[in-house]
């Protein structure tokens, strides 16, 4: 029966059955399964540790005579009698709790409670990050062996051969844990705890499993330079992550009323303590149950919270299945293609503006809330448009190739400008301003807004008009920016020179940040010298203390140089589509 199986594994999924065939072996399987069955022990017998013998405290928990004795004792520490209180002290460490007067009930049902609260973290913890390590620790291999590229040649499809890795190499992790939840579904059980809600935790649990194991199959695929250090890294990131996160939904309740709240969905944590409020014991309740997205109060349903918990893990884990297909073939492809990111930037401007506009305690209007998360979403955009920089600007071979193709006529049939935007190996800079203006539409509305609906009388309005302008002049600085780092980038990608990703990612960075870090060492605030900030990377320092006219000139200025560099890159383009003999003799 069991070699049926295996062929049928085989027939279904040849890479998952090469994967299950060289791990479930008897000595690792059983290794595995007595490690599952160890790791239970101890859940079950450290919780005996606090179990009530025969010297149990009158005070304790699961004592019927508590409430008597706390009431007498809080009497006794009204009145201030510290020989009563001595004398009483002392009767309770001399006297102890009778068997037939402790609450066993309610002392197996925080047992249980406690088994189920440990199994829950303990599956969490390992599944991501033990599996992420053994997903990355085995795509490295394989690069090392050279397997992989006979991997690449199979004519397996890109999504059966993941699915093959995805459900293969964790498969002893899968194990350990198959072995664990007949123990957490008893514990859950015994712990009155709804079945539905343990259902729901596994399928959250199962869809972070899909998005973490695509994340790191992609990871493992574009960081080859790693080395070594790939999986430590990895699964480390991983761990950091789901670390950081847990403590932040200790720390404070209210931490999802902002646009945070998007990057906490991917820890499975916050809708655990959901599922399982009695388990926390937390007095303000689960920070999801004030959970908003464009002011859809979705914490008020459990149905609404797993939902659009399996919602984000789906799109996001399909966005990323998408990347490792082109990438699994042609390692030298870029993540996504010029299509895939405008679908990227608006899927996560709308995510981070459908959880900035939720009420919380601190503001009410529409206006406050998209001002406590400004620094937020300007942080996010950032990070996102430098990020596609990188990704899809094309490196000198490919802007040659499409350039000696416009040439030669080959792509005749197409406008440059429908290549600029759709072909992944013409220059970046058209597709980034379509990314920059997909990032802008957002702000737009929220600037047309404010300075109409917050206006009572005409004075107000043309204030407010005169501030709208200025923050449109700061935006339109912001992206004339972004666009000439664009420009660089792609200048510096065009050289004959080696490492040439490493030059520009270097010219970036001095670029951005060096002017800032030279502007405070020098304590030239924006407050005192706005002109000087509005040419560094945050113009939006300056805007509360710059004219009108300042911001319009400093945007002029910038224009201007990105015409240079643009006519600059026009030319390198221009002759790099040459022919070579054109070139030779040109003189070029």
């Amino acid at each position: 029966m069991m070699l049926n199986l295996i062929d049928k594994i085989g027939d279904w999924n040849p890479q998952l059955f090469r994967e299950l065939k060289g791990r479930l072996k008897f000595f690792n399987v059983a290794i595995a399964v007595a490690t599952s069955l160890l790791l239970q022990l101890v859940v079950f017998l450290f919780q005996f540790r606090e179990f009530p013998d025969q010297e149990y405290s009158l005070t304790g928990t699961y004592c019927h005579l508590r409430q008597a004795y706390e009431r007498q004792q809080n009497q006794l520490y009204q009145q201030s009698n510290q020989s009563k209180i001595a004398d009483f002290n002392d009767f309770l460490s001399k006297n102890f709790c009778p068997a037939n007067e402790i609450d066993w009930q309610l002392w197996w049902r925080d047992h249980w409670e406690y088994i189920f609260l440990a199994f829950s973290v303990i599956f969490i913890f390992t599944l991501l990050v033990a599996g992420t390590y053994l997903l990355i620790n085995d795509l490295a291999k394989e690069e090392t062996r050279g397997t992989l590229n006979f991997i690449r040649l199979s004519p397996q499809s890109e999504t059966s051969i993941l699915t093959g890795k995805l459900l293969g190499v964790p498969s002893l992790i899968y194990l350990v844990i198959l072995v664990a939840v007949p123990l957490h579904l008893w514990a859950g059980h015994c712990a009155k705890i709804a079945f539905g809600y343990i259902l729901s935790y596994y399928a959250i649990l199962a869809a972070s499993c899909i998005f973490f194991y695509s994340a790191a199959l992609l990871f493992s695929l574009v960081s080859r330079w790693f080395s070594g250090f790939q999986p430590w890294l990895g699964s480390g990131a991983v761990f950091l992550f789901l670390f950081i996160t847990m403590n932040l939904a200790s720390v404070s309740s209210n931490t999802l009323n902002n646009s945070t709240a998007w990057f906490r969905l991917f820890n499975p944590w916050d809708v655990t303590n959901y599922l399982f409020p009695s388990l926390f014991h937390q007095s303000n309740g689960s920070p999801l149950t004030n959970w908003q997205f464009f002011y859809l109060p979705l914490g008020t349903s459990v149905f609404s919270v797993v939902g659009f918990h399996l919602l984000n893990f789906g799109l996001c884990s399909y966005g990323i299945l998408q990347a490792l297909k082109r990438c699994f073939r042609n390692p030298q492809a870029s993540i996504i293609s010029k299509e895939q990111s405008y679908l990227l930037v608006a899927f996560c401007q709308l995510m981070i503006w459908g959880f900035t506009l939720q009420v919380s305690k601190n503001s009410h209007t529409w206006d406050q809330q998209v001002g406590e998360n400004y620094v937020f979403l300007t942080v996010y955009n950032l990070v996102l448009i430098l990020s596609l920089i990188a990704v899809l600007s094309p490196h000198r071979q490919d802007v040659q190739d499409w350039a000696r193709y416009r040439h030669q006529g080959v792509s005749s049939h197409k406008s440059v400008w429908q290549d600029l935007i759709w072909s992944e190996k013409s220059p970046a800079l058209v597709a980034i301003a379509i990314n920059l203006t997909i990032v802008t539409i957002p702000w737009l509305v929220w600037v047309s807004l404010i300075s109409v609906i917050d206006a009572n009388d005409v004075p107000t309005l043309l204030s407010n008009l005169v501030i709208s302008f200025k923050v449109l002049l700061t935006i339109a600085l912001s992206i004339s920016l972004m666009m000439i780092y664009a420009t660089i980038a792609q200048l510096i990608l065009l050289l004959k020179t080696p490492k040439r990703s490493f030059w520009a990612i270097g010219t970036i960075g001095a670029a951005m940040f060096l002017p800032p870090m030279i502007l405070q060492f020098l304590d030239i605030s924006s407050s005192k010298y706005p002109t000087v900030w509005l040419f560094s990377t945050f113009p939006w320092a300056a805007i509360e203390h710059a004219g009108a006219t300042t911001l319009f000139m400093a945007l002029l200025a910038d224009l201007s140089v990105l015409a240079l560099l643009n006519f600059q890159l026009t030319r390198r383009v221009r002759l790099a589509g040459e022919s070579a003999t054109k070139a030779l003799l040109a003189g070029h």
